[in-house]
């Protein structure tokens, strides 16, 4: 049986051709969006609605107002102007099921409606499509709710709207923030990360819009931003929660005004930069808690893209490990037993994949064969033996002894992994184990652990 679709259009606004694409493959209602009011809506057995918004966005804007009290049980796919404006853009992407830019294209359109009808690609071509769009074959998995975020990371890309990725530590969360800009039309522009939570509190503003010579004592020279660094292409801002109030306050001129005054300067200078923002807690919590402020979460949280943990897809772990060991240690041709394997995926990995990796790393060193056994792989809280599974009881000690060697070899293991999860920032492995950050530094250099 053919689907049957709802084109909503504007009279004469050429939306035929969206008709041409489908009409072959289903049957097609079209309606002016001034008909599609109550008490109009889709008739019984409508299975898509196709919202060509283009146009006359005011229109588009009224419909969505109205489905937002209304919810359909029919998907909607809307079709938005070339550079729709942030309000538009926020209500569509919190409400259709799919959007599309202007100008259409017939196999991009083609794929859209197949997907929401229920004829989606072969897992496979999908995921190979959407590495090879991406241009980040690093970014590894299969599951649907990871595919979900890959295709949600290039719509993204085609819009300048700031995004806000939230996710736990080590789920990809930079790796997919280049990946939109990749894709963007910023892409020849610069990407600059920056790890927020590691701009000490009074130099966040610095370092963020630089100064001029003289700001104070030691500014012996004027200095670019981050933000001037950024120019022309995306400013990554990670763990933006992290940023003291004073600095979100700036943040927040910057985004509303594009504009940015550099310490000790008298004018203010224009930026042409999009702006992606990455958080691993959650941010609504922070902004009830006051922590963070509420204008600068609406302006941030434009498009919102949520990646899935490694414990909601433990298939993909055999797929990450396989490229781990492909990619990163090629001539060693080392190999998973079945074993090691079921240890991976039982284990929950609050680390994601960046302790994986950490994990297998490891393992490549400890493995003196061409296999990897169980015993290879070392997880939180367990003392590796070289030759056999974790002793976690010394011998010939008396209890207060051991109980002594076996708390400092736990401290150590703990941050050690701590400390390899969050790649050395002292200041998140604190707050992850909920010390102080002076008092967990004392930790680490109490055991000479690198930084």
């Amino acid at each position: 049986m053919r689907p049957r679709v709802l084109i909503l259009e504007h009279s004469g606004n050429g939306v035929s051709s969206c008709l041409q694409i489908l009409s072959p493959r289903a049957h097609c209602e079209v309606r002016n969006w001034d008909s599609f009011c109550p008490p109009a809506p889709p008739a019984p057995g409508t299975h898509l609605v196709l919202a060509h918004a283009a146009p006359d966005p005011a229109k588009a804007m009224f419909f969505f107002d109205w489905l937002q009290k209304n919810p359909l049980d029919v998907p909607v796919l809307a079709i938005l102007p070339e550079a729709p404006g942030e309000g538009i853009l926020r209500k569509i992407s919190s409400l259709a099921d799919d959007f599309l830019l202007c100008p259409v294209r017939e196999e991009e359109l083609k794929q859209r409606v197949s997907r929401i009808l229920g004829e989606p690609l072969p897992l496979e071509k999908l995921r190979d499509a959407l590495a090879d769009q991406l241009g980040l074959a690093q970014i590894v998995g299969r599951h649907p709710s990871f595919l979900s975020a890959m295709e949600q990371a290039r719509l993204f890309s085609a819009s300048a709207a700031a995004v806000l990725i939230s996710g736990e530590t080590g789920t990809g969360k930079e790796l997919f923030a280049h990946a939109i800009h990749s894709l963007s039309s910023a892409r020849r522009g610069p990407f600059i990360p920056v790890d927020c939570s590691a701009l000490p509190d009074h130099l966040a503003e610095n370092e963020l819009f630089g100064h001029c010579r003289g700001a104070f004592t030691d500014a012996h020279s004027d200095q670019k931003g981050l933000a001037a660094m950024a120019e022309g292409g995306t400013l990554f801002l990670d763990e933006v929660d992290s940023l003291p109030l004073a600095s979100q306050a700036k943040l927040l001129r910057f985004l509303q005004e594009r504009t940015y005054r550099a310490l000790g300067s008298d004018r203010f200078s224009r930026a042409n930069v999009r702006v992606i923002a990455a958080t691993n807690r959650s941010i609504e919590q922070a902004v009830h808690q006051k922590e963070f402020r509420s204008d600068l979460y609406f302006r941030l949280n434009v498009l919102r893209l949520n990646l899935p943990s490694l414990r909601e897809r433990r298939g993909d772990v055999s797929l990450l490990a396989g490229h781990f060991l492909e990619k990163e240690c090629p001539g060693l041709h080392k190999v998973l037993s079945p074993a090691a394997l079921r240890r991976l995926e039982s284990y929950s990995w609050p680390g994601n994949v960046r302790e994986l990796f950490n994990a297998l790393q490891r393992a490549v060193v400890c493995a003196a064969g061409k296999m990897i056994l169980p015993e290879h792989i070392l997880l939180p809280g367990e003392a590796l033996k070289p030759d056999g599974p974790p002793d976690l009881v010394p011998a010939g000690q008396g209890l207060k002894v051991a109980k002594r060697q076996m708390i400092e070899q736990f401290e150590r293991r703990y941050i050690e992994d701590l400390m390899a999860r969050h790649q050395g920032n002292v200041t998140r492995a604190a707050r992850e184990a909920g010390k102080e950050r002076r008092a967990f530094g004392r930790l680490v250099n109490k055991y000479s652990i690198s930084a």
